[in-house]
C-alpha cells in the first residue's frame, strides 16, 4: 500500500506566485554517474549536461479539483536533472530527474513523502523581495542567492555554455515530465506537469552560493542560466508507471 501511495496517485494543482530557476553547466559525465541507468543526460553541444535549482512560491497547493481554501501555501526547492528517457514504446521524453528536495514545512515534508518519492526534507529557507531585487536565503541548506528580475538587459552568466538567451531558453524549464526510477524493479514512475502561459524572464544573478553544488561528486560547474515566472496556474498530472526496456 506504501509503494502505491507512493506513486503519485492523485493530479495535484497549485498557482506560482513565482519560480526562481538558476541552471548549472557540468561536463557530461559528472551528471550521468549521479543517474539510474534507466535515464540519460539531455546535453548541449556534446559538452554539457545540467542541474537546475528551482525555488518556486506554491498558493493553495491540493489535489486537483478541490477548492482552493483547502489548499496549502508551501516553498518547494528542487535540484534537478535535466534527462531523457525511452519509454517502453520507444518514444523519448525530455524532463527532469530529482536529486533532492526541500521545504519550509513539515507539512509538506510528511504529505510530500507519503505521496511521492522525492524526499523531501524540511530547511528554513525564505524567498524576499524589494521592488525587482530577490533575495533566496537558507542557513541549514547553504543557500544564499540575490538576483535582479527587473534587468531587461540581462546579459548570460559569464562563462555560460550557451551562445544566447533562446539557447539557454531550452534548460530553463519546466520540462514535460518528472522521471522517478525504482531501484528494486524495472518500474519508471513519470509524472507530467500541465501548465499555460509560462514565459521565462531571464534575471541577473548578483549572488549566488549554493552548498548543494559543492559536493565532491559535483565538479567543473558554471552557472549557465537564471530565469524567473510568476503568476502561473499549474497541475500535475496522476502518476504513470512505464516499464524500462533493457
Amino acid at each position: 500500500m506504501l509503494a502505491f501511495l507512493k506513486n503519485h496517485p492523485f493530479a495535484v494543482e497549485a498557482f506560482f506566485e513565482s519560480s526562481l530557476v538558476l541552471t548549472y553547466a557540468f561536463p557530461i559525465a559528472v551528471l550521468k554517474a549521479l543517474l539510474p541507468p534507466r535515464l540519460e543526460p539531455d546535453v548541449f553541444q556534446d559538452q554539457w549536461a545540467f542541474i537546475a535549482i528551482a525555488i518556486v512560491k506554491t498558493k493553495n497547493l491540493r489535489p486537483k479539483g478541490f477548492p482552493a481554501f483547502m489548499g496549502n501555501d508551501f516553498v518547494l526547492t528542487g535540484y534537478r536533472v535535466f534527462v531523457r528517457y525511452t519509454n517502453s514504446e520507444g518514444k523519448r521524453l525530455r524532463g527532469l530527474y530529482i536529486l533532492k528536495s526541500e521545504t519550509d514545512r513539515k507539512k509538506m515534508q510528511f504529505l510530500g513523502n507519503l505521496f511521492t518519492r522525492y524526499r523531501y526534507t524540511t530547511t528554513d529557507i525564505t524567498v524576499s523581495g524589494e521592488k525587482d531585487i530577490i533575495s533566496v536565503r537558507s542557513v541549514a541548506s547553504g543557500l544564499d542567492i540575490t538576483v535582479d528580475a527587473g534587468d531587461v538587459a540581462a546579459a548570460l552568466p559569464e562563462g555560460s555554455p550557451f551562445n544566447n538567451w533562446k539557447e539557454a531558453r531550452r534548460f530553463a524549464g519546466p520540462l514535460p515530465f518528472t522521471f522517478t526510477c525504482n531501484e528494486q524493479s524495472d518500474e519508471v514512475l513519470i509524472i507530467e506537469g500541465v501548465r499555460e502561459h509560462w514565459e521565462p524572464v531571464p534575471v541577473a544573478v548578483l549572488h549566488s552560493e549554493i552548498r548543494f553544488l559543492h559536493h565532491p561528486a559535483l565538479q567543473g560547474g558554471r552557472l549557465a542560466n537564471a530565469f524567473i515566472i510568476r503568476q502561473i496556474p499549474y497541475y500535475w498530472k496522476k502518476g504513470k508507471v512505464d516499464i524500462w526496456r533493457r
